[in-house]
């Protein structure tokens, strides 16, 4: 490894995705929507191959707007524009200088957290912050200021950034550095603000690419999050699975799964021969028809009663891959078909430290509504970012999928949104497609200053998405 103290070039022009780079032409109007397939509107697509084709866009793209794209793993209607301009930035996906003494990477928006990682931990580095799919561009990254398992240590995505070029509704392309209004505007704010164009990120250092995992079954909700208060502050990485059918006493019952980068004298002999190997398994995708109804109450429960009982009731100093311990749905292509055509829906929450009452009152609720959720888990949230519109607040946050075809159920998610937000917690945009925009204020209280920096920064509406309109942001 190098050891310069100025940035140096990963290759001329730049490491890119594979691939060759997608036409710039825009599409007809196709059907775009959130991974979670619930809410899906027309737009025109357009793939801009540098900035310029990327400002170019922004000046001619029409009266309805349009908003900035990556992957598509939001789940909700953040990155849809209906009868607008959708901007897919995948082709803008080159690595341009990493400086192996500082930790630093400088990159396109479009770049995959998944290319970051293939480049980087083969040097040592790996992404300071990744959320459950490594399938997400460094824009969206930034724009969702998304969150992992270290949430508690390490904040979100956008306390790692040192510097954005940001595309804004003039045709302008702005340094944005953290400090400024634009840049706490920008973190986490669903690319309302601009098109993020390339990012400066600090990375962190590991030995190893992979991760030593202490698992352990807890019986109730009220022991686990005793165990997580405890506890998190020793770990890295830290999360809990939890079974959002169980009642009773078994109410809460979870698999807690905590970890660290593991050191290279940890690895047994054979695997210090590559450890900063980045092998990622993938399994066969699910065909594109799926019968609704596959995942209801029988067959999750099924399902939660195998996972709890197959976990360790105590184990420590795993080894484990990072791709299996951070992302293990990405070994699964398409796995969202498994909903079947109705989609589903990802809610997620977040209450504050002396809320706790109202988790264990929301959870009651959701197990007495036999809601047939298999990915359900449970986070404390450290520190919170500057981000106005940035999700994480410190307390305790729960993230369920739901089959959107659910009877009540958007009726039943309307009642825990003002439970939630008589705590004083708040929703994850990223995540959302329902919320109703009056409950919006209360969530986030600068909200108000969002919308008078876009109004300054965008008086016409340049950015615009179905989020937008809905939420009136």
């Amino acid at each position: 490894m190098s050891a310069d103290t100025h940035p140096t070039p990963v290759a001329e022009p730049g490491v890119a995705e594979p691939g060759p780079p997608p036409p710039s032409a825009p599409d007809p109007f196709v059907s775009v929507t959130g991974w979670g397939r619930t809410a899906p509107t027309t737009a025109s697509v357009l793939r801009p191959r540098s900035p310029a084709e990327a400002a170019e866009a922004v000046r001619d793209w029409g009266v309805r707007g349009g908003i900035a794209r990556g992957l598509g793993r939001a789940y909700g209607d953040a990155a849809q524009s209906a009868g607008g301009t959708v901007l897919d930035m995948t082709a803008l996906r080159r690595i341009h200088a990493i400086d192996d003494a500082t930790g630093t990477v400088v990159c396109d928006a479009g770049v995959s957290l998944h290319r970051l990682m293939e480049v980087l931990l083969p040097l040592g580095w790996f992404v300071p912050v990744t959320p459950g799919t490594r399938q997400v561009t460094v824009g969206g990254a930034i724009g969702a200021d998304v969150h992992g398992k270290n949430h508690h240590i390490s904040g979100s995505f956008s306390r790692h950034v040192h510097a954005i070029e940001l595309l804004t509704a003039d045709g302008g392309i702005h340094t944005v550095v953290p400090g400024t209004e634009l840049f706490d505007a920008t973190a986490g704010g669903m690319g309302l603000t601009g098109v993020i164009l390339s990012a400066t990120l600090q990375l962190h250092r590991v030995e190893t690419s992979l991760i030593s995992v202490d698992t352990e079954r807890v019986a109730g909700l009220d022991d686990l999050m005793a165990r997580l208060a405890a506890t998190d502050h020793h770990y890295r990485y830290s999360v809990a699975w939890i079974d959002l059918l169980a009642r009773g006493r078994s109410l809460g019952r979870a698999v807690l799964t905590r970890g660290e980068h593991a050191p290279l004298d940890a690895l047994p002999a054979r695997a210090r021969r590559n450890p900063l190997a980045f092998r990622p398994g993938q399994l066969p995708a699910p065909p594109a028809f799926v019968p609704a109804g596959l995942l209801n109450r029988t067959t999750v429960g099924l399902f939660n009663e195998f996972w709890y009982r197959r976990a360790p009731r105590s184990r420590t100093g795993r080894l484990q891959r990072l791709s299996a311990f951070f992302h293990p749905l990405d070994a699964v292509p398409h796995w969202n078909r498994i909903y079947g055509r109705d989609g589903f829906v990802q809610y997620q929450f977040v209450v504050g430290h002396g809320q706790e009452e109202t988790l264990h009152r929301i959870i009651a609720r959701i197990s007495r509504r036999r809601c047939p959720s298999f990915l359900a888990v449970l986070k404390r949230f450290g520190e919170a970012g500057p981000g106005w519109l940035s999700f994480p607040v410190p307390g305790w946050t729960l993230a369920l999928d739901i089959p959107a075809g659910l009877d009540g159920l958007g009726a039943f998610l309307d009642e825990l949104d003002e439970e939630v937000a008589a705590a004083g917690g708040r929703v994850y945009l990223a995540k959302d497609s329902r919320l109703r925009p009056e409950l919006l204020a209360g969530m986030y209280p600068r909200l108000a200053d969002f919308r008078s920096l876009r109004s300054r920064l965008d008086p016409c509406g340049v950015f615009t998405s179905d989020l937008s309109r809905r939420l009136t942001l």
